[in-house]
């Protein structure tokens, strides 16, 4: 479905008011068993490892992640395959005149779009990561069987709050009364919070652990993580493992309700394969791109898997990015492993424009045209490693630049 099928919907903002009343005309109801997904980073990978190792196991599994890459059928899923266009539309068809007069934004009709196909189909289990946030999210109309908090760090601080204790509350609101959560490796005030809030909704509180025998290879990595041995993923991006580990545990906090066979559920995890996260594009010369588009992200970037992958070689930066991320943070980060760094633009509503970049034109160089500019860094240095970073949306559009031939 083309993505500006929804440019007739309001433009999106931060407050539940109208889709609550939407739901609540209409007489909204869910009833599919449910995994609630919230985090600064590493929602969408764990979201899609949890449901590959469902899926492993002969389970009818919904997925619901955000943002897409190219489509908006890619955030809708019933065992790997994307929503049609045609069921797509003829949900929206259904309420179009509730719709219209509460004046939902494009996520929010995804949102009520994916919770009623998956109703629908009768899923035996689904996976839903937040949009943003957590307690006003859109995504969060429902009672989950488990609530995950991957990682909070400072991130949409307009819209979540200007603290991590603030921006830690917002996504605790997923918590609910008596409904486990599991929670990654979060600051001290963060935890602080997390474990309140599920004190006050009589909610256990499970924790990541911690892997073992961590081996990177050409085609990703190779780990321990409790019963768990000798599990593989398809990436390249060190920080996938803590993602995959995530949805290992979450996995054995629901086994009582989801049974699983382990050998079936490591097939699934080894097959899932998530793009835009130190993925390889192009070898000669060596194209890789990253969704990195936080202050956290970035960092995880420049740690030691991209040295795994780029080896020896000079590295060049193209970087580009929306116009309310912590830009000055995410190029010193960048500036540390590399001296070329370019910035560009792309065609979306957030993406900063030369003139949103000009504090730092002093100190980098600004080219309009991502397309040629990344020619232009292939066919100057053919035996350097070239990055592609800054902004999720971003990195896809590249990616999809290089499979249709736009860039080669």
């Amino acid at each position: 479905m083309d993505k500006s099928y929804f440019d007739e919907f309001r433009s999106s903002d931060y407050q539940r008011y109208n889709f609550d009343n939407f739901l609540s005309s209409i007489h909204f109801s869910y009833s599919v068993p449910s995994v609630h997904i919230a985090g600064t980073n590493g929602k969408g990978s764990t979201a899609t490892y949890l449901a590959n190792m469902y899926i492993a196991n002969g389970y009818k599994v919904g997925l619901f992640t955000s943002p897409f890459l190219n489509e908006p059928n890619e955030m809708i899923s019933i065992n790997g395959n994307n929503i049609s266009d045609d069921d797509f539309k003829r949900i929206i068809d259904s309420k179009r005149k509730e719709i219209k007069k509460y004046q939902l934004s494009p996520f929010e009709v995804q949102t009520y779009v994916a919770f009623t196909y998956f109703e629908e189909n009768k899923c035996d289990i689904a996976i839903i990561e937040c949009g943003m946030g957590g307690e006003t999210d859109a995504t969060n109309i429902f009672h989950p069987i488990l609530s995950i908090i991957t990682s909070i760090s400072l991130e949409h601080t307009d819209y979540l709050g200007y603290s991590i204790s603030e921006i830690a509350l917002q996504k605790a609101g997923i918590i609910k009364e008596k409904s486990p959560v599991l929670v990654g490796d979060l600051p001290k005030d963060a935890l602080t919070v997390v474990v309140k809030k599920a004190k006050d909704t009589e909610s256990n509180v499970f924790y990541l652990g911690h892997y073992v025998n961590k081996e990177f290879n050409p085609d990703g990595y190779a780990f321990d993580y409790g019963e768990m041995k000798e599990a593989k993923i398809q990436s390249l991006a060190d920080y996938s493992v803590d993602d995959a580990c995530m949805s290992i545990e979450a996995m054995f906090s629901l086994r009582e309700q989801f049974p699983v066979d382990i050998e079936k559920a490591k097939e699934g995890l080894y097959k899932a394969f998530i793009p835009c996260r130190l993925e390889v594009i192009n070898k000669e010369p060596l194209v890789i791109i990253d969704g990195g588009h936080n202050p956290e992200a970035i960092e995880k970037v420049c740690q030691r898997p991209l040295k795994n992958v780029i080896s020896n070689r000079p590295l060049h930066i193209v970087f580009a990015c929306f116009r309310d991320k912590n830009l000055g943070n995410m190029l010193n980060q960048l500036g540390a492993i590399s001296g070329d760094i370019t910035l560009t633009t792309f065609d979306h509503p957030r993406a900063r424009t030369e003139d949103e970049y000009f504090l730092f034109l002093g100190d980098y160089k600004f080219e309009a045209n991502a397309v040629e500019l990344i020619k232009q860094k292939m066919a100057e240095f053919p035996e350097d490693a070239i990055l592609i970073t800054g902004s999720l949306a971003f990195a896809g559009l590249v990616r999809k630049w290089f499979k249709e031939g736009l860039i080669k």
